[in-house]
């Protein structure tokens, strides 16, 4: 009996550890498998020339994938959405529709009518004026009006609604048309003014992604003429869609890096994954911070910010506001926010602002800011 009850022991001992050895394989082989290095770097020339060829056969795309260190998409015929938030920035919608709509699929447009701190403010895109500026572009928007049911004085509480409704208020809607999502298709995560690149869309519509793809911009204050000193921008985010809502990342989680809710005996699991899941695309496109036409969308961009404490009756006065923006000061005063003045011929502008500024003078407030009015049109 003592030698049964000790080999049923040592029986067990055994498999316990043939358990953790097992494991310990699946996961070894798990991370094996992991597609090359997590920091890609963005190769202007490789994309263009890969455009410009007009090929796109297998040979082709996988080759443009490769010189990424990404895998080739296995779905040649898959969408890209752009999710975005709207609140008072009718030009940059424009420079952002107008230069990615060769490669977006569908924009995915929410907006409210309340701002994030409570207060009312219009629906843009509902005015006739404004909807009819983007003609050009209406079969790709899919506009959303959302109210916001939050019950909380914590500003930051209602942003993370609304980003999480551009999936979970938009895309349930567009089941049974031509625009419901399939596994695999493509969701760029941003803020109106992070603008990638159209060299990273041709990648995010040919090659294979991780599940938490961080595309690091450029970052610059008021202007293309001010570049932020220190490290790049890490937005926006892209995702793959996985088949259904509840597979996929919500908004929030991917650009916060938040794991989705799991369980204590997951949760190790789920932060294994989301490391796994994690990737770079170096000088994948351009954020401009603050980069306002008028004074007046200056102060309401304050009056709506999240960070409340910035707020203040200073930061939101006009002289105070033009004298930062011609000197590339901080908005808000604070120390160690320094920027690089750049010349002309060093800017990096997207091609559609440069466009229309040499040829017909708009958008002259995201190229010159030290005169004495700052470059402000109010």
């Amino acid at each position: 009996m003592l030698l049964s009850t000790s080999s049923r022991v040592r029986s067990r001992r055994r498999l316990a550890w043939l358990a953790v050895i097992a494991t310990g394989v699946v996961l070894a082989l798990w991370l094996v498998q992991h597609d090359g290095s997590r920091e890609h770097v963005l190769d202007h020339n490789v994309v263009r020339r890969y455009a410009a060829s007009g090929s796109d056969d297998f040979a082709a795309r996988k080759a443009l994938c490769d010189a990424h260190d990404f895998l080739l998409s296995p779905s040649p015929e898959k969408k890209l959405y752009d999710l975005i938030l709207l609140s008072t920035e009718l030009d940059w919608l424009e420079i952002r529709l107008n230069t990615l709509g060769p490669y977006v699929s569908y924009f995915v447009i929410l907006e409210s009518p309340t701002t994030f701190t409570g207060q009312p403010k219009p629906t843009l895109l509902d005015d006739p004026v404004h909807w009819n500026r983007f003609r050009n572009f209406h079969q790709q928007i899919i506009h959303r009006i959302v109210e916001d049911p939050v019950n909380s004085t914590r500003a930051w509480d209602h942003e993370d609604f609304f980003r999480n409704a551009l999936l979970t208020s938009t895309f349930p809607t567009l089941e049974g048309t031509k625009a419901e999502p399939k596994k695999g298709d493509v969701l760029l995560v941003s803020d109106v003014d992070e603008l990638i690149r159209p060299e990273t869309a041709v990648l995010l519509n040919t090659c294979e992604i991780p599940r938490r793809l961080t595309l690091m911009s450029q970052f610059f204050y008021y202007s293309f003429q001010w570049r932020h000193i220190g490290p790049p921008w890490p937005h926006p985010q892209a995702t793959t869609y996985m088949g259904s809502m509840e597979e996929t990342l919500r908004p929030n989680d991917l650009r916060m890096d938040i794991l989705p809710p799991s369980s204590i005996f997951s949760l190790p699991f789920s932060s294994l994954r989301r490391w796994y899941d994690r990737a770079t695309l170096q000088d994948a496109g351009w954020h401009c911070s603050s980069c306002f036409a008028t004074v007046a969308e200056f102060q309401t961009k304050m009056s709506s910010f999240s960070h409340k404490s910035l707020n203040t009756e200073e930061n939101r006065d006009a002289g105070t506001i033009v004298e930062r923006v011609r000197k590339g000061e901080d908005l808000f005063g604070r120390e160690g926010e320094t920027y690089e003045f750049l010349e002309r011929e060093r800017m990096d502008l997207p091609g559609f602002v440069e466009d229309e500024w040499r040829d017909k003078g708009r958008f002259g407030w995201l190229v010159e800011r030290t005169g004495r009015d700052g470059g402000f049109v109010d």
